[in-house]
């Protein structure tokens, strides 16, 4: 099996960046290059990275700092704390970046000297990167200085510099690189992040990154590749231009060529700073307990679970190429671990917790020098302990609050996560028995959304009973098939706020659920324990509730107990909490049912402690606020609120007073800077293709890119089809999914709305869809005979923005009817009928009916926007529509319904004869013109979107 690299030199050549890698026993692995301004990678004589495709450079992200947090069965786990590129754009560019990074670790490491000069220096002796080798010379390319892996634990001030490019040997093995592309050469040093004034503005590993807007100032510094690494925990500076600069679009870029700048310094910012873990030998991603100690022969990406695999998209190319030993996974979540002692009393009911032990370097100090027991000063037996907590964020729907809610076709949930609670001994040792209990958190599982523009946003839901309960059912047989039993703790509001009406679909749709059969055969269990009326007056202990409802439920799943390496106990069902949000409450109820466990695991070992009174117990609480801490920081860019509590099991003012401000800083958050970083997210993922940065320069915001539109247009065509095509004779010809003005008759009138057009051999059909309700709202009916016009051309619908302005891209069609004296809208109220209908009724139950004056003839306009034609629906047709480009969609809607149109004529002699000439011909001409769109957009239009281009850009 290839063993993942301990060693890393970087050096740039004549034809790409070579990597050369040294396996854990100091035997020289093949060299790797990466072609400057491609993304081919290929092995050369001699030789972790990710791939970010952004165009026609790339960029190696480098891990420039990391922090060893925990260690389980003698492996160590890291902390990603910072990362830094270089740009594949050419040898002269790279070089510059690669002596910048040298210079700045050379700094760093003095700077570490400087603070405590007895602590031993985490890199080698002093050595410039030498000049790269000729490509004659390249199999003798000088190598950085190896250091022995560290025997001890890595103290917090270490960083990981030189192991990304000088010396990282030391550190154990170096495999976490990512490529990215990235800007082009004149933007190369602004990409490095290498200067002290953006390494100044770092902030603690434990605090929330500071807002993109903050950086306009840093742009000159970082053009500077001499400028050096200041020390810091964490850096919110990212290797690119600022974010405030203009993300107007020059002529002739596409929106990601222009956005790539900060698309990178988004790059830095999210990988260094938002809880990213990783081991070269432990595998993070699966439960410990169901883990086998021994060895495996299988390459660890290939054991590492896809839903914690979070860089799986970005090394895909590496892992095509088989290089394995650079393929390392990353986590996304929380890692922590707390070590501590208990003394056995017999003259007391509780034990003591004589000893505790919090910060990572002392933990880790503590598992250097284990004795599992040992006698305290009165004689009494101690028992050392060691608690690992892990939470595991899933890739499935992954995002941010109010970017990502509920659920989607598959049954994935918004911020889903997998937290596992371990107790074990210091040594790890076999023999000793090991404790898991696993718990889970996630969205409610409904189809809805919220608004980030309000404090507490209402709701929304949307899709048809079927189409919730379709992937209700998905989302727990996935949890069934995973963990068996389901326990649903639903924590949301019961009286008098907005959450009350999604907590009853919830409970709705667990009921229907049930009765069909539950999730895998299981019914699944419900608690709704209305969280804030319980505790009103903040007395959170009335949490106590709730767990003597769950006793029962708790003590059926039970934990796992692993020993001699198998497991001698099952936890048979897991408890899935959720609140709104999955994160302040819900970590207030997981670190109760986590207290539960460690109390009764504990008891089977006959000690006994008391995690509500015991002062000495506070490490556990704190454990359990920085794991939430974390995932809310992920989710919704601030620390937990209610971590108060969940720190001290005490409420008081001052807390709330803190969670007042952290939400006030989580609806900044919400509104200026989640759209972005959204879109990012997704694209890291490879959830989505370069395109989502068209849609976001052109509003501002982010699509989810995690339902799948085309299936549901698909959807509202056939429900079309049904409701509307009543007559059995007509026959469907075609049918598209479009946009269209809010209003009728009119060329502009915003927002704009998704339609249906249906079109058959005697009409077309403009149907106005519901799509929360899945159903049709109205229609309008066009007898073919009354067109007298159609036209095709650009549609331009806001002025505001480059990607409005794109002709090509913004094209549609319109055409101009004679209604001759007919009714034609039909509105779906319980059925579809018209004004007719409703007098038809009347008469017939002799009842007043209202005098109606004959409908006179009138000229009626339809226009129709086309939709991004590789998320558009199409039904009928016999042409590929995703394969079309809007302006020749346009053309091939207006080809058809005119080729009908001939027929319809033909069959019916208009005008005496059956010559199509007479058909109204297909006329190119704008629908709305750039120069209309422009005289049309307001002035208060202009000044909104000026604003948020001012905040967001």
């Amino acid at each position: 099996m290839p063993i993942l690299a301990t060693k890393l030199l970087i050096y740039a050549t004549r034809n790409g960046l070579i990597l050369r890698l040294v396996g854990a026993n100091n035997e020289r692995n093949e060299d790797i290059q990466a072609a400057y301004g491609t993304r081919k990678i290929s092995h050369v004589k001699r030789t972790d990275d990710r791939l970010l495709d952004l165009g026609s450079t790339s960029h190696v992200i480098c891990i420039t700092r990391r922090e060893q947090v925990a260690q389980i069965q003698g492996r160590a786990i890291y902390a990603v704390r910072d990362v830094t590129l270089i740009p594949l754009t050419s040898q002269s560019e790279a070089e510059k970046a690669i002596g910048a990074a040298q210079k700045g670790l050379k700094q760093d490491r003095n700077d570490a000297t400087a603070v405590d000069q007895t602590e031993e220096s985490d890199v080698g002796e002093d050595e410039d990167i030498e000049e790269p080798p000729s490509t004659a010379d390249e199999a003798k390319a000088p190598e950085a200085a190896a250091l022995e892996p560290p025997k001890g634990p890595v103290k917090k001030t270490t960083t990981f510099a030189k192991s990304a490019v000088q010396a990282p040997g030391r550190y154990g093995r170096f495999a976490t690189r990512w490529f990215s592309k990235g800007d082009d050469g004149a933007n190369a040093r602004a990409q490095q992040g290498l200067s002290a004034k953006e390494e100044s503005a770092a902030v603690d590993d434990k605090a929330q990154p500071k807002d993109s807007t903050q950086d306009d100032k840093q742009d000159a510094a970082t053009q500077d590749p001499k400028s050096d690494f200041q020390e810091g925990d964490r850096t919110v500076e990212t290797d690119a231009k600022a974010p405030g600069a203009s993300v107007e679009t020059p002529k002739g870029k596409s929106a990601i060529e222009s956005l790539t700048p900060r698309i990178l310094r988004s790059a830095r910012l999210y990988f260094s700073t938002s809880g990213f873990y990783y081991s070269y030998e432990h595998d993070l991603s699966g439960t410990l307990m169901q883990k086998s100690t021994q060895v495996s022969d299988v390459p660890l990406w290939k054991r590492f679970d896809e839903l914690s695999f979070w860089n799986r998209h970005l090394v895909d190319p590496f892992v095509s190429a088989g290089c394995d030993e650079l393929v390392l996974p990353l986590m996304q979540g929380f890692v922590g671990q707390r070590a501590f002692s208990i003394t056995k009393t017999d003259d007391s009911q509780n034990d003591a917790v004589a000893d505790a032990v919090q910060d990572p370097e002392a933990v880790l100090g503590a598992q250097a020098t284990p004795s599992q027991t040992e006698l305290a000063d009165d004689g009494s037996k101690m028992h050392e302990f060691l608690l690992t907590l892990i939470s595991r964020r899933s890739v499935k729907r992954a995002g941010l609050r109010y970017m990502r809610r509920g659920v989607d076709d598959d049954g994935d949930v918004a911020n889903t996560v997998e937290t596992e609670q371990v107790l074990s001994t210091m040594t790890w040792k076999s023999s000793d028995k090991a404790f898991s209990l696993i718990q889970t958190r996630g969205s409610i599982p409904m189809h809805f959304s919220q608004s980030p523009y309000s404090f507490k946003p209402t709701p929304v839901t949307f899709g048809s009973e079927a189409t919730n309960q379709a992937a209700f059912k998905k989302h727990f047989t996935a949890l069934s098939t995973r963990y068996r039993s389901i326990q649903v703790v639903c924590l949301i509001d019961k009286h008098g706020t907005p959450e009350v009406s999604i907590g009853e679909l919830f409970e709705k749709h667990a009921k229907l659920l049930n009765e069909s059969g539950g999730a895998n055969g299981k019914p699944i269990g419900f608690e709704w324990f209305d969280f804030h009326g319980a505790c009103k007056g903040m007395k959170f202990e009335n949490v106590s509730i709730l767990m003597d409802t769950l006793d029962s439920t708790l003590n059926s799943y039970g934990y796992i107990v692993k020993q001699h390496d198998r497991n001698i106990k099952q936890q048979t069902g897991v408890l899935r909490t959720n609140c709104m949000d999955c994160l302040d409450r819900t970590n207030v109820v997981q670190s109760a049912v986590a207290g539960w466990a460690l109390q009764q695991q504990l008891s089977e070992l006959d000690l006994n402690i008391d995690l509500k009174k015991d002062p000495k117990t506070q490490w556990f609480n704190t454990l359990w606020a920085d794991n939430g801490d974390a995932i809310s920081r992920q989710y919704a860019g601030t620390a937990a609120l209610k971590g108060d509590f969940t720190r001290t099991r005490k409420r008081n003012w001052t807390g709330a007073l803190s969670d007042f401000s952290l939400t006030l800083n989580r609806y900044y958050n919400n509104i200026f800077g989640d759209y972005f970083l959204q879109a990012c997210i997704d694209y890291y993922l490879g959830n989505a293709s370069a395109t989502i940065f068209d849609d976001f320069e052109t509003d501002m915001m982010s699509k989810d890119y995690a339902l799948d539109m085309r299936r549901i247009r698909q959807n509202a065509i056939d429900t079309c089809v049904k409701i509307v095509l009543e007559d059995p004779n007509q026959k469907l010809i075609a049918g598209w999914t479009l946009s269209c003005p809010k209003d009728s008759n009119t060329l502009r009138t915003l927002p704009f709305e998704e339609c249906v057009v249906l079109l058959t051999k005697a009409a077309f059909y403009f149907c106005r869809f519901d799509w929360n309700t899945e159903k049709v709202g109205s229609f309008e009916r066009v007898d073919l005979l009354d067109i007298e016009e159609l036209w095709t051309g650009a549609y331009i619908t806001s002025a505001l923005g480059p990607t409005h302005l794109d002709e090509t891209k913004n094209v549609g069609f319109a055409l101009r009817y004679n209604t001759r004296g007919k009714s034609v809208v039909r509105t779906n109220t319980r059925s579809l009928r018209t004004e007719d209908d409703v007098t038809d009724e009347k008469e017939a139950k002799n009842e007043p009916k209202n005098q109606k004056e004959p409908e006179k003839e009138e000229k009626r306009l339809l226009a129709f926007k086309i939709l991004p034609p590789d998320a558009s629906a199409a039904q009928g047709d016999s042409e590929h529509v995703s394969n079309m480009t809007e302006t020749d969609l346009a053309k091939h809607v207006c080809s058809e319904l005119r080729g009908v149109m001939v027929a319809a004529f033909r069959r019916d002699h208009i005008y005496g004869t059956s010559d199509p000439e007479k058909v109204p011909q297909v006329q190119e001409k704008d629908v709305v013109s750039v120069a209309d769109a422009k005289k049309s957009t307001g002035y208060f239009e202009s000044i909104g979107y000026g604003l948020k281009r001012l905040v967001w850009s």
